[in-house]
């Protein structure tokens, strides 16, 4: 609620002055739909500072500061979004969609998942530190010692850019975060509560409980956010959002050791992703292309869809996709 509130007191202001430094606003892909070049010319980016603040103000306002899940969690999601943001600029000044380059961008999520994995790693070292835990299963458990660092990373970079790909249209993306953000939501208190862990029979996480004031805090940032980003937008997340939230969802997922349930939940965003693979990948070999464009979502806005169309729809799948990824926490 405190998260909701102050996106609604500082959306128009942070709007106003973003318009107003901006100027004509996010450069729009000439390659991309047609019609964004008439219905989303002259609208801000950088909508994701809004987020952010939000989010910073209301979990330092009500979280434990003594628990450092909380910390580890707020400095990906802001340095995610310092990244972002930075890329947000370029692109302004460039007056290109083109920002910063792909592999300092790369680098910089690199090195700030290494660096939360290794304090996510030393506060809980326990059995469980370097493992891997799979739905479904609740006693089979993959040890992947030191090589745990990369898959850490690879969930928290791949959820980042996953969720960066899923935004190109209005509401698009912070509905599934929304969505995926719930669902760890209760993930991460029933982890963290040995009671509700053991009769569910999932892996206890000590003190993963205060991380749901975190995932609140987005819950309420994201639909403060949404009220200003309903179609027609009147301002995008840009990178500064979008890098963010899927930073905050992988370091959440690994910290409650639910990365594959995140795969589920997060599934939309995976879509997203594999789809630009698959395109960028199969025109490599061939020549051609597999979808009209990529990332899914403008193949299907190049089929003749509305953009509200797909919108919807991809919201419906996120919600079918968060029911499987929470059906795993009984079915053991």
């Amino acid at each position: 609620m405190t998260a909701l509130v102050l996106s609604f007191l500082c959306g128009k202001p942070i709007i106003r002055w973003l318009k107003k430094k901006q100027g004509e606003g996010q450069p729009i892909r000439t390659d991309g739909p047609e019609s964004h070049l008439l219905t989303k010319k002259g609208t801000p980016t950088m909508g994701g500072c809004l987020i952010l603040l939000a989010i910073g103000l209301s979990t330092i306002l009500w979280t434990d500061w003594s628990n450092p899940l909380i910390w580890i969690v707020l400095v990906v999601t802001f340095g995610f979004g310092l990244l972002g943001a930075y890329d947000d600029f370029l692109k302004l000044t460039k007056r290109s969609h083109k920002g910063m380059s792909a592999r300092i961008k790369l680098l910089g999520q690199i090195t700030l998942s290494l660096v939360a994995t290794y304090f996510i790693t030393h506060y809980n070292a326990d059995t469980l530190s370097y493992s891997v835990t799979f739905p479904f299963f609740k006693d089979f458990v993959l040890n992947l010692s030191y090589w745990y660092y990369i898959w850490a990373i690879l969930v928290i970079v791949g959820s980042s850019n996953a969720v960066n790909l899923t935004d190109g249209l209005d509401g698009l993306a912070i509905v599934p975060v929304m969505i995926a953000a719930a669902c760890f939501c209760l993930i991460s208190y029933l982890v963290g509560n040995t009671i509700f862990s053991n009769y569910l029979q999932i892996h206890h996480v000590a003190n993963t409980g205060e991380l749901t004031i975190f995932l609140g805090a987005l819950i309420g940032a994201g639909l403060g956010f949404l009220w200003f980003n309903a179609p027609p937008a009147k301002v995008f997340m840009g990178d500064t959002g979008s890098l963010a939230a899927g930073g905050a969802l992988g370091t959440v997922a690994v910290i409650t050791k639910h990365e594959i349930v995140l795969a589920i939940v997060g599934g939309l965003f995976v879509l997203e992703a594999v789809s630009v693979i698959l395109q960028v990948g199969y025109f490599k070999l061939t020549g051609k292309r597999i979808f009209l464009m990529a990332p899914i979502h403008h193949h299907f806005e190049k089929k003749g869809w509305a953009e509200p169309t797909v919108v919807i729809r991809f919201w419906i799948i996120a919600s079918i996709l968060a029911l499987v990824g929470l059906s795993t926490l009984k079915l053991r």
